[in-house]
């Protein structure tokens, strides 16, 4: 995901502030990294020759979509990610068939992709990001905490609650949790994680889950889509709270949508027509994968929206 990615995550992905990586992106958005804003202007014509040039842009015989080769829970080169299935439920839906360009979700991601008219869809990109045109959103989810159940944490659902301020607790550096951390004076005894790297061989969400596993520290925090999905697979299942109730720093739920490139207003809404019609199809491959979902009180989904 691209959140510029909301990330917690690493390359998708939750979002780092952007609005998510992680989310992006989030990182990870989210799926997120950050990338720079880059602007595209067709060269000639009017307005509406521009428009129409841009429209030709997309491929209308296969679905070519942005994807990272090493980035689960998003996605992977063996599509065994969720954004792989979503890619494959929209494919589906608009009967064509499904090609990848993959490159690393990094700083350069769009501008080495989408922009350079090699794809024509991004499947996680966090709403409000103005770097790409966003669909509506397909769906919406926060930062957690996560923890062991039974070790004194049990009902924590907000950084400011003091049964933190003693605890060793995770954090991906750069994400909107760890400004928030470090205006409630939790940062001391924090263990940072980075944000950035070859997710080929280090995967930072994976080794925190491993270390609230083993008690190297108390708790973690990560975007919901790869804390839900990590902390119930590979081990002891694990305590995932959304964290809605912070009344100080940056938001902590974000809505993610498809990115497209600007001007493609006709793709967008058939991509709002797909989101609509498989709405359901959609959360079911979320849950599946332990993503937490919000409706838009911020109430969760526990079973696929029909």
């Amino acid at each position: 995901m691209h959140s510029g990615h909301l990330s917690g995550l690493a390359t998708t992905r939750p979002p780092a502030e952007r609005p998510p990586a992680e989310a992006s992106r989030s990182a990870r958005v989210l799926r997120g990294l950050i990338c720079g804003a880059i602007m595209l202007f067709a060269a000639g014509g009017g307005s509406q020759a521009a428009e129409t040039g841009r429209a030709d842009l997309v491929n209308h015989e296969v679905l070519r979509v942005c994807s990272d080769p090493a980035n689960l829970p998003f996605s992977n080169e063996a599509g065994q990610g969720f954004e792989n299935k979503i890619a494959e439920l929209v494919a589906d839906e608009l009967k064509l068939p499904l090609e990848y360009t993959w490159f690393p979700q990094a700083t350069g991601f769009v501008r080495q992709t989408l922009f350079a008219k090699r794809c024509d869809l991004i499947i996680g990109f966090a709403q409000g990001d103005d770097l790409v045109l966003n669909s509506n959103h397909y769906y919406r989810s926060s930062y957690v905490l996560v923890h062991r159940t039974g070790q004194g944490l049990d009902g924590v659902n907000t950084l400011a609650d003091d049964r933190l301020k003693d605890r060793r607790v995770g954090i991906v550096a750069g994400t909107p949790p760890g400004n928030i951390m470090a205006m409630l004076g939790l940062m001391q005894k924090a263990k940072p994680y980075p944000l950035t790297v070859d997710r080929r061989f280090e995967s930072p969400a994976e080794q925190m889950i491993a270390d609230i596993r083993s008690g190297e520290i108390d708790a973690g925090i990560l975007w919901g889509p790869i804390g839900g999905n990590f902390a119930k697979s590979g081990g002891e299942a694990l305590t995932v709270t959304p964290l809605l109730r912070e009344t100080v720093g940056p938001r902590m739920a974000y809505r993610i949508t498809f990115g497209v490139r600007n001007q493609e207003d006709d793709w967008k809404r058939k991509l709002n027509e797909v989101i609509a019609k498989r709405q359901g199809d959609i959360d079911a491959v979320l849950l599946d994968f332990g993503v937490p979902l919000l409706d838009e009180e911020t109430a969760p989904i526990t079973s696929p929206r029909r």
